[in-house]
């Protein structure tokens, strides 16, 4: 008996490795993001779906790389270089302009999946939504066409806020430029006074925020960013500190403890990359399928935090809502 067990063990010793190494899958995905990982496990599980409709499932047919930049953006073009050296199959960049700009700068020939809030035509990506041509596709999630649309809800939860902060991260040229050119025009519409506050770093939010402070802003507009996203719980305990009204593009956001969020549901967008990604492991090309827009918004109020600040929330903005947090 103990001879037999250790002939097991022995053999296990040698066989083992190698059996690992044939289960290896056979396809891996590489995938950059602009957040950090815990900002993320809702939407990487959407992204695995994804994968998992397109007959992929990570761990059995395909490996996934995760690359997290955790808000510095000048991280970005060396962990898709990265990926490139790796030799993945395909790069996934859901919901990072920054980081589908990196990866089309590293790479002619790896196939590319993007999420970004931008028009993927303007920023170069694709030469057209219906032949993207080249070595990638992916879908477009309207985060910067949605700019007035949510300052008009600021405006209609708080309307007697005037004088609005926007907070923009000039490390993310995109989305600044972006909110530098659509804000002044929406806020002059709805009779409202702006102000730019940078912030790279979560020192620089600290800053920020000491600058509303000081100046008695009414309400804070933070714009699109990955850094944002990553520095919720910062973000939603500093404005509830100065019972700052607040507007932001993503549910993570709002269920952190900031007052608003409107936008895309990004689950769904990460979802589509995780299809197309899919679809591109078994064999499409990524110059064929079309690029998607994504139409469907959601609109979130933390009522727990609007008690919190004092504010009531208007009966048409609670109709309004997809989502009210108690």
């Amino acid at each position: 008996m103990k001879r037999r067990h250790f002939i097991t063990l022995l053999g296990g010793a040698v066989a083992c490795p190698v059996a690992a190494r044939a289960q290896q899958p056979a396809s891996i995905v590489g995938l950059v993001s602009g957040r950090s990982a815990d900002a993320s496990p809702r939407d990487v599980a959407a992204f695995r779906k994804g994968l998992g409709e397109s007959g992929y499932f990570e761990g059995q047919n395909v490996a996934i790389e995760y690359r997290w930049a955790d808000g510095r953006y000048d991280r970005l073009s060396e962990l898709a270089a990265g990926l490139v050296e790796r030799r993945v199959s395909v790069i996934a960049t859901p919901g990072t302009t920054a980081a589908a700009l990196a990866a089309k700068a590293a790479t002619t020939t790896i196939p590319i999946v993007f999420g970004v809030g931008d028009d993927p035509v303007k920023i170069g990506l694709v030469s057209s939504l219906a032949r993207p041509g080249g070595n990638l596709t992916g879908v477009n999630f309207f985060s910067t066409e949605t700019v007035a649309k949510r300052l008009g809800l600021l405006h209609e939860l708080v309307p007697k806020a005037v004088r609005i902060t926007v907070l923009i991260n000039p490390a993310n040229a995109p989305q600044t430029q972006a909110m530098l050119r659509d804000i002044p025009e929406a806020a002059r519409a709805l009779r409202l006074q702006t102000q730019m506050l940078n912030a790279s770093t979560s020192r620089e939010i600290d800053t920020a925020f000491a600058t509303i402070a000081r100046d008695r802003a009414d309400a804070l507009f933070i714009a699109p960013d990955s850094l944002f996203t990553s520095r919720r719980i910062q973000l939603a305990t500093l404005a509830a500190r100065e019972r700052m009204p607040t507007s932001c593009s993503n549910r993570l956001m709002a269920e952190a403890g900031l007052l608003m969020s409107y936008g895309t549901d990004t689950a769904d967008m990460w979802r589509q990359v995780g299809v197309y990604t899919g679809q591109i492991l078994k064999g499409a090309k990524p110059a064929d399928p079309p690029a998607l827009q994504l139409t469907k918004f959601e609109l979130l109020i933390n009522a727990q935090t609007a008690r919190t600040i004092g504010l009531e929330v208007p009966n048409s903005i609670q109709l309004l809502a997809d989502e009210v947090i108690e």
